[in-house]
Order: C-alpha cells, then sequence, then structure tokens
C-alpha cells in the first residue's frame, strides 16, 4: 500500500485515464471491535463498484472487464491488519493502486476519467510529515515521519553505508594521544557530504521538515559540509543511525510536540490579527466561498471537523445527511485541496482550538 504523496505522484494520479477510472473510498479501523467491520465492508464497496461498471453504458465489455480485475487484485493486496483510518483504492485500464490514510475518508464509488484525489491531499496535510536523517561515520538513515509515527525508507538510496578502515596505527595514536576525530577524517566528511546530497534530492521530490539527529560531533561536521542538513532541526543524539523505528520516534517526539505547540499558537495569533484587519473567514460556508475565490492564504482546520453538505448552485451551501443525493461528504478535504492549489498554507489544530469558528477558519489574502 501507498503511503507517500510526492507533488510529481499527485500530477501522475491527476492525469486523464482512459474512461472509466475508478476511485474508491472507504473508512477502516485501528483497533477492535471497530475493524471487525472493515473486511465486509471492503468486499461491498468493491461489489458496488463493479455493480456501477457493470450497468454504465459507456464502459466497453473489454475495459470493464480489465477495471474489474484490477480491482480484484488491489483486493488481493490489501493487509487490514495494518489499516489506518481511511483506504482508496484507484483502478484504471491496465492499472491500479490502494493508498493507506491516516485520516477518515467517505464511504465513497466515484467513475470518472481522473481519479479523486482530494483525501490523498487532506490526509498528508494533516499528517504533517517529516523527515528524520540519522548520521554516525558508517551509516546514514533515513526516517518517514507522519504524527507520532516514523518508519524506515528507503527513497534516494537511503540508507547510506560505508566501512570505516581501519588505521594500522590507531594502537600506536591512542597511546600518545592523538587520534584524530572521527569526524575530522576527511574520508567521513565526504560519506557525510554524500548524505546531505542525497537528502537534498529526497527534499526536492519529497518537501517537508527535516530534521537530523546524530552525536555533536557529527551534526557540527554535517553541518561544515552540508547544505539542505544547515536549516534542519538538530538533535544530539548518538546511536539512532542503526536503532530502531521505536527508538527514533521516542527522540524526536518532544521536538515534534513542541514545534506543534508553536504552530498552534502561531495559528490563533494570526487568526486574531486577521479578525482585527477584517480578512478572517469562518464556518465551512465562508470558508468555502473564499477558497473557490483563491482568497485564503491561511486555512486552520480542527483535526476531526467533517461536515456534509449540498451545494445547490446558490451563494450558500446547504446542510445534508450523510448519504443523501448529491451530498458533498468530503467539503473539508475539497475546500483543504482547493486551499493548497491556489498557494494556501494549511494547518490542522486539535478539536476546540479554533472556538466560535466552528470547526475552521481561514485568513484571507484581501
Amino acid at each position: 500500500m501507498e503511503h507517500t504523496l510526492s507533488p510529481a505522484t499527485l500530477t501522475e494520479l491527476r492525469r486523464p485515464r482512459p474512461y472509466p477510472a475508478v476511485s474508491v473510498l472507504t473508512p477502516t479501523h485501528r483497533r477492535e471491535p471497530d475493524n471487525t467491520q472493515d473486511p465486509v465492508r471492503l468486499r461491498n464497496v468493491l461489489a458496488e463498484a463493479k455493480r456501477q461498471l457493470e450497468t454504465d453504458p459507456a464502459v466497453t465489455r473489454e475495459r470493464r472487464n480489465d477495471v474489474a480485475a484490477q480491482l480484484d487484485q488491489a483486493l488481493s493486496e490489501i493487509d487490514l491488519t495494518h489499516a489506518e483510518d481511511g483506504l482508496v483504492i484507484f483502478a484504471a485500464p491496465g492499472e491500479h493502486q490502494v493508498w493507506s490514510l491516516a485520516r477518515a475518508v467517505p464511504e465513497r464509488v466515484v467513475l470518472s476519467d481522473t481519479f479523486l484525489t482530494r483525501n490523498l491531499v487532506a490526509a498528508q496535510a494533516a499528517e504533517r510529515p517529516f523527515w528524520v536523517l540519522s548520521v554516525s561515520a558508517d551509516r546514514a538513515s533515513l526516517w518517514n515521519g507522519a504524527g507520532d509515527h516514523v518508519a524506515a525508507e528507503h527513497t534516494g538510496g537511503f540508507p547510506l553505508t560505508r566501512d570505516l578502515v581501519e588505521n594500522p596505527d590507531t594502537e600506536r595514536q591512542e597511546r600518545i594521544g592523538d587520534v584524530p576525530s572521527t569526524y575530522r577524517d576527511e574520508g567521513t566528511r565526504h560519506f557525510l557530504r554524500d548524505a546531505d546530497t542525497a537528502m537534498a534530492a529526497v527534499l526536492r521530490e519529497y518537501p517537508r521538515p527535516l530534521y537530523v539527529t546524530g552525536e555533536q560531533a557529527a551534526l557540527s561536521a554535517l553541518d561544515e559540509v552540508g547544505t539542505v542538513t544547515k536549516d534542519a532541526g538538530h538533535i544530539p543524539h548518538g546511536g539512532l543511525a542503526h536503532a530502531s523505528h521505536e527508538a527514533v520516534g521516542q527522540a524526536v517526539r518532544p521536538l515534534i510536540a513542541a514545534e506543534d505547540r508553536r504552530n498552534i499558537d502561531s495559528v490563533a495569533r494570526e487568526l486574531e490579527l486577521a479578525r482585527g484587519r477584517k480578512e478572517f473567514a469562518a464556518g465551512v460556508d465562508e470558508v468555502w466561498q473564499s477558497a473557490e475565490d483563491g482568497r485564503v492564504r491561511l486555512l486552520a482546520v480542527e483535526e476531526n471537523y467533517r461536515v456534509t453538505v449540498r451545494d445547490d448552485q446558490g451563494e450558500h451551501l446547504v446542510p445534508a445527511e450523510s448519504g443523501d443525493l448529491d451530498a458533498r461528504e468530503d467539503i473539508v478535504d475539497e475546500i483543504v485541496e482547493q486551499c493548497l492549489e491556489t498557494g494556501a498554507e494549511v494547518r490542522f489544530v486539535p478539536d476546540g482550538t479554533l472556538g466560535g469558528a466552528r470547526g475552521i477558519a481561514g485568513v484571507l489574502r484581501y
């Protein structure tokens, strides 16, 4: 299953496909007893997708069979024991993808000539993804972080490793006290420079905040020879290049928590200033209209805020019940995607943070 959404991947997903490009969305659950319903629900929503393929007169028999086979193959690849909060399946003639999301999605089946990507975009924004680069003299490991979790990442050639060459004069140098620092050794500095170059390539394809861990001497040497790692958050903690993801997560968690607190305070200040300048929008209806006009500069959304509406082509959205005909069940995710498309900054904050703003608020450009 896919987890990392890069700009290049998003562009590829949005590319028009031969009709039908099928998007299947279903909620999933991490824990018992809720997760016991997931296998049945998944099979049912895939059966609904096949039913729509069968009854759509615009779908030829050849393409119907092709896409149905892609849906079956996607199902065979899904391991619900590692489910998160939502599952998205894309299938088109000759291809399929499965995405696991740490954000709930509505149950939907959509046949179009493009895949439905708004839920992927909103989920990534909500996860606040980050990288952790852990360096030592003989290994540079990359970790993919989101929320409270980190996992080993093999993008960009990571992990990078090297054999430490034993100096035949080491024992003699130790006796007389003139062993040079490991991180002053040219071979080690060249290795760290390679790690920095590899990290720069990853950041170009997958831009996100970066944290670097290692002994203080390693971090200092990396700052001297590197470029992108100079501006990263530094965590002077050795041994993590060879450690487990649990150990890395524990080391970075205080820094991530502190950054989250600063972000929440920053959002609150910006929203308060925007009120004074009359550059403030609150509530899903008002924010939706501003997002449609490309006026939102900063969007703040409470983490679990969701609302179902209907667009009656008037000036306002109309509240609706989930499952209603023409209901837009993921309007919040639509707003998030629209704001990101127009260059806005999107911040997810804890529930209750926005008070009277009713779950969603924006700082406007004008």
